[in-house]
């Protein structure tokens, strides 16, 4: 009786999904920070339907984002200054709380390089 007990506590909290609200993320003003060559950097968003504007150390980046589902899109910069800056970012958020969302992004096909981040809604 005992193992099957616990059999069930342990399946019933397996089974538990964090709820993620990803919509609330689609739109707004955010931040994020991050430790660059071992200086805290942060960064600074406004996304729309369409696109995201990012403004990092004075310098503005304009990326059309397309929303694959609610919590995963594709970022293309819409002006790419390199090779690389010409490959897409894929970014899937993992959770999301109140005010922020956890999220892990690499480029598009580079499974093998996936970072994760925090991003600050301010508006």
């Amino acid at each position: 009786m005992r193992e099957f007990l616990f059999l069930l506590l342990f399946f019933q909290y397996s089974c538990y999904e964090l709820k993620k609200d990803c919509k609330s993320f689609h739109l707004g003003e955010f931040k994020f920070s991050q430790i660059i060559n071992g200086e805290m950097k942060t960064s600074y968003f406004k996304r729309d339907s369409l696109f995201e504007i990012e403004i990092f150390e004075n310098n503005t980046d304009t990326a059309r984002i397309n929303w694959v589902s609610d919590c995963e899109c594709i970022l293309t910069k819409l002006n790419p200054k390199t090779y690389q800056e010409k490959r897409p970012i894929q970014i899937k958020i993992i959770s999301t709380d109140e005010n922020s969302y956890e999220f892990e992004y690499s480029l598009v096909g580079d499974i093998k390089n996936k970072r994760r981040g925090k991003i600050e809604k301010l508006k």
